[in-house]
């Protein structure tokens, strides 16, 4: 069979062709692997910034929730005081004003065994005793509180902090509270045991230096009068 020879400049034509062609391919290929690169990292960085974004609006959220918790615990006790004060006055005008005393630390709530014996009260804490002793009294009446979370949240509702309040163990199946009334160098206490649509409400002397959880008292189960 006889050769086909082609011309030399045209065999260097298409050998040229050839390798533009090949060139070019190249370059397509390139630039899509170099856009599809740029498009991954792209993502990845967008992908972080919004975990960093959520993180940062994740913690600001907890941030404004712990402010509005404090702020709530401090208006709670500025309107005990303001409560204590009332109370105080109304029994001896010539007590001194109760509000911007220091409060005892409220410790965390306890059901260990009681240590210390109670201690005194004075004429004015008694009197002021006999006040919180009637309201909390007439705010229980025909009311059903079977639970502490029931007991503890209707105090609050009567201004005597959350802080302020301890949960002690059943009596007879039914929930027991003590709510630290102390204010400066004052002693009052109160034990609220719910007797099902009525409470029963115990003034005692707590010393300043323990909780109101630790005072021993004899359990006399009496019915409230008001």
């Amino acid at each position: 069979m006889r050769s086909i020879l082609f011309p030399r400049p045209l065999l260097t034509a298409a050998v040229g062709s050839v390798v533009v062609l090949a060139a070019v391919g190249t370059q397509s290929a390139s630039a899509a692997t170099g856009r599809a690169s740029a498009a991954g990292t792209a993502s990845v960085v967008s992908a972080r910034a919004s975990a960093v974004h959520a993180d940062s609006r994740s913690s600001a959220v907890r941030i404004a929730r712990a402010v509005r918790v404090v702020r709530g615990v401090r208006e709670a006790e500025a309107r005990f005081l303001e409560l204590a004060d009332l109370i105080a006055q109304s029994c001896e005008p010539n007590v001194p004003s109760a509000v911007g005393r220091v409060t005892s630390a409220p410790t965390p709530d306890s059901t260990l065994p009681v240590l210390v014996d109670p201690v005194p009260l004075n004429l004015a804490e008694g009197c002021a005793a006999q006040r919180h002793q009637a309201r909390i009294s007439r705010a229980f009446s025909g009311k059903e509180t079977g639970t502490y979370e029931q007991l503890r949240d209707r105090l609050t509702l009567l201004k005597y902090p959350g802080a302020r309040i301890y949960r002690m163990p059943n009596f007879s199946g039914r929930p027991v509270v003590r709510v630290d009334l102390r204010v400066g160098a004052d002693h009052l206490a109160l034990e609220v045991t719910d007797l099902g649509g009525c409470v029963m409400v115990e003034a005692f002397g707590a010393p300043q230096d323990v909780s109101v959880t630790e005072v021993r008292l004899k359990r006399e189960l009496a019915l409230p009068t008001s």
